[in-house]
Parts: structure tokens; sequence; C-alpha cells
């Protein structure tokens, strides 16, 4: 069994950490909230209070942030992971950051001895929780054998992607998918329901039409049809909040740019979320958008 060190233990993290230290691992995590730690502690991962204490001696390092500036933070810095870990331990970074950004920490990883993997994850809180979530791996063959033993327990579907970045990638692209996806489910259910059709037999015959999606099976922004869904809470608790999806179809808005593609859907849905943004809706779940159309 290994001993991991684990940074980030918020809504994606706190769940997967957890699978590790049912597999048998030590974890000890940390993060920046006393309520996430006092948690972690409850469930049998070894809470600390710095990254620094986090990574010592360990044998994989992971880290699960919303930003890449976050990622960075923890990574650089005489506190950071790059001047206490030891160099054995594989660095794992699963959080979903711009393309840039994770370049960067490949470069000053293996500048300083180290094997950094991206290794972003699908599949939200409930794949977390569920350990059903898929990793998108960027690395060296030889790494990627490493990796795949130690996020098993965490995983339904593991996939190396290439090498450095195409993890992130991957993430970035699917996400896009996703939200657009999700954009265009919103405006059909909102249309659906000011034509007089109940929400719940929309749903029930989107599901098995051509219209299904995951976004419309487990996402729908329509209250009272997906008891689940975000939507029939009204918004609050989110799996997923507006500001996450913005970043999101941003970077890939962003990735685009950088190799002259076109992604016109992916702008408009990163319009959509902006609006959303400046009207406060920040922090509710990103199915939001279906209230303000």
């Amino acid at each position: 069994m290994a001993l991991i060190g684990w940074i980030g233990l918020g809504r994606m993290g706190f769940p997967m950490a957890l699978r590790l230290v049912k597999a048998g691992h030590g974890v000890r995590g940390f993060d920046l909230s006393e309520e996430s730690l006092s948690r972690a502690a409850a469930a049998g991962i070894h809470p600390v209070g710095s990254v620094a204490e986090a990574v010592e001696d360990c044998d994989f390092v992971f880290t699960m942030l919303p930003e890449g500036a976050d990622v960075s933070s923890v990574y650089l810095g005489t506190q950071g992971i790059l001047e206490n870990a030891p160099t054995k331990a594989t660095l794992i970074d699963s959080s979903t950051i711009s393309i840039e950004s994770c370049a960067k920490l490949h470069e000053l990883s293996e500048a300083a001895g180290f094997s950094f993997v991206d290794a972003p994850v699908s599949g939200g809180t409930m794949g977390a929780e569920a350990a059903t979530l898929t990793f998108m791996v960027g690395c060296r063959p030889e790494t990627f054998e490493k990796v795949r033993q130690v996020v098993e327990p965490m995983a339904g579907n593991i996939f190396h992607t290439g090498g450095a970045t195409t993890g992130q990638a991957a993430k970035i692209c699917n996400n896009l998918i996703l939200f657009i996806n999700l954009a265009s489910t919103a405006e059909g259910a909102v249309l659906a329901n000011r034509l007089g059709i109940d929400r719940k037999v929309f749903w029930e015959l989107a599901s098995v039409s051509s219209a299904d999606s995951w976004p419309l099976r487990n996402w729908y922004p329509m209250p009272d049809a997906v008891p689940s869904a975000a939507s029939s809470r009204g918004f609050d608790d989110p799996t997923f909040t507006v500001r996450l999806a913005y970043k999101d179809v941003s970077l890939a808005v962003e990735a685009a740019q950088g190799v002259g593609s076109s992604v016109r859907l992916g702008e408009m849905v990163q319009s959509l979320y902006e609006d959303l943004i400046e009207s406060g809706f920040g922090e509710k779940d990103c199915s939001i958008l279906s209230d303000r159309m």
C-alpha cells in the first residue's frame, strides 16, 4: 500500500481521497477549510496543517483544486510540493486547468526530478462518491502503469490519452461538449414546457429519443422531472457551479484560439455563463441556464 499526500478536500477531492483510504492506502490530506479537514479526519484521512507536511515522504501526491492558479500555488514556493516532496513521488494533478498551466507544471516538475501526470476526471461529485470517475491521463507510458494502479479505487474508466497535457486537452474537449449539450437541453426543455408539455413526460420521451444525452438524464434543468437534479432543489447545493462551468468552457475557447480552431457554439455558451455570473448566480448549479431563458 502507498502513502499518499492529497491537496484539496472539497466536493470532489474528499470522496476521491476517501476511496483511497478504503482501498488500504495511507492518506494525508490538506485543505484551507477547517471544516473539510475535520470531515476528513472523521473519515480516516489524516489531516495536516500544510502542503509541506502532506507530501513528506509520500509515494504519490494528488492535487484536486478549482483553478490553475491554485495548483501552481501549491506546487511552487518554499512550502510547496516541489520543495518538500521526495523525488520518488509521482505527482498527479486531477484538477481542470489550462493547457498552458499544465505544460508549465510538467516542465517544472521534470526539471526538479519528478514524474508529473495530468489526470483530470469526468463524472462530477456523483462519480466521485460512487468511484465511477473517468480518468484522462497524460504522461509517459511507463508512468501510466504506475498511475493506473493507484487511481483504480476511484475510477470506472482509465484512459491513457498520450503524453504531457493530453489529459487536460481531453477533459477540456469533453466539457466543451457537455456544456453545449446542457445549454441545448435547457433551451429545448424550456420551450417544451411553454408549449404545454408535462415536464416529466417530455423528459421521459427525450431520454429515449434522439435528444438523449448525459446532461438530459442527470442534470435535467427543469424541476420535478429528475428528483436528483439540482433544478428540483432550486439550483442550490450545486453539483457543478456556474463559475466552474464558465471556467471550463473558457479553457476550451482559449485552447481553440491557440490552435486556430473555431468553437462558435462554445463561445455562445461561454457568454451565457458570463451573463449568469454578472447577474450574481456564480455559485448556483450550472443547470440554472434554463431559469434564465
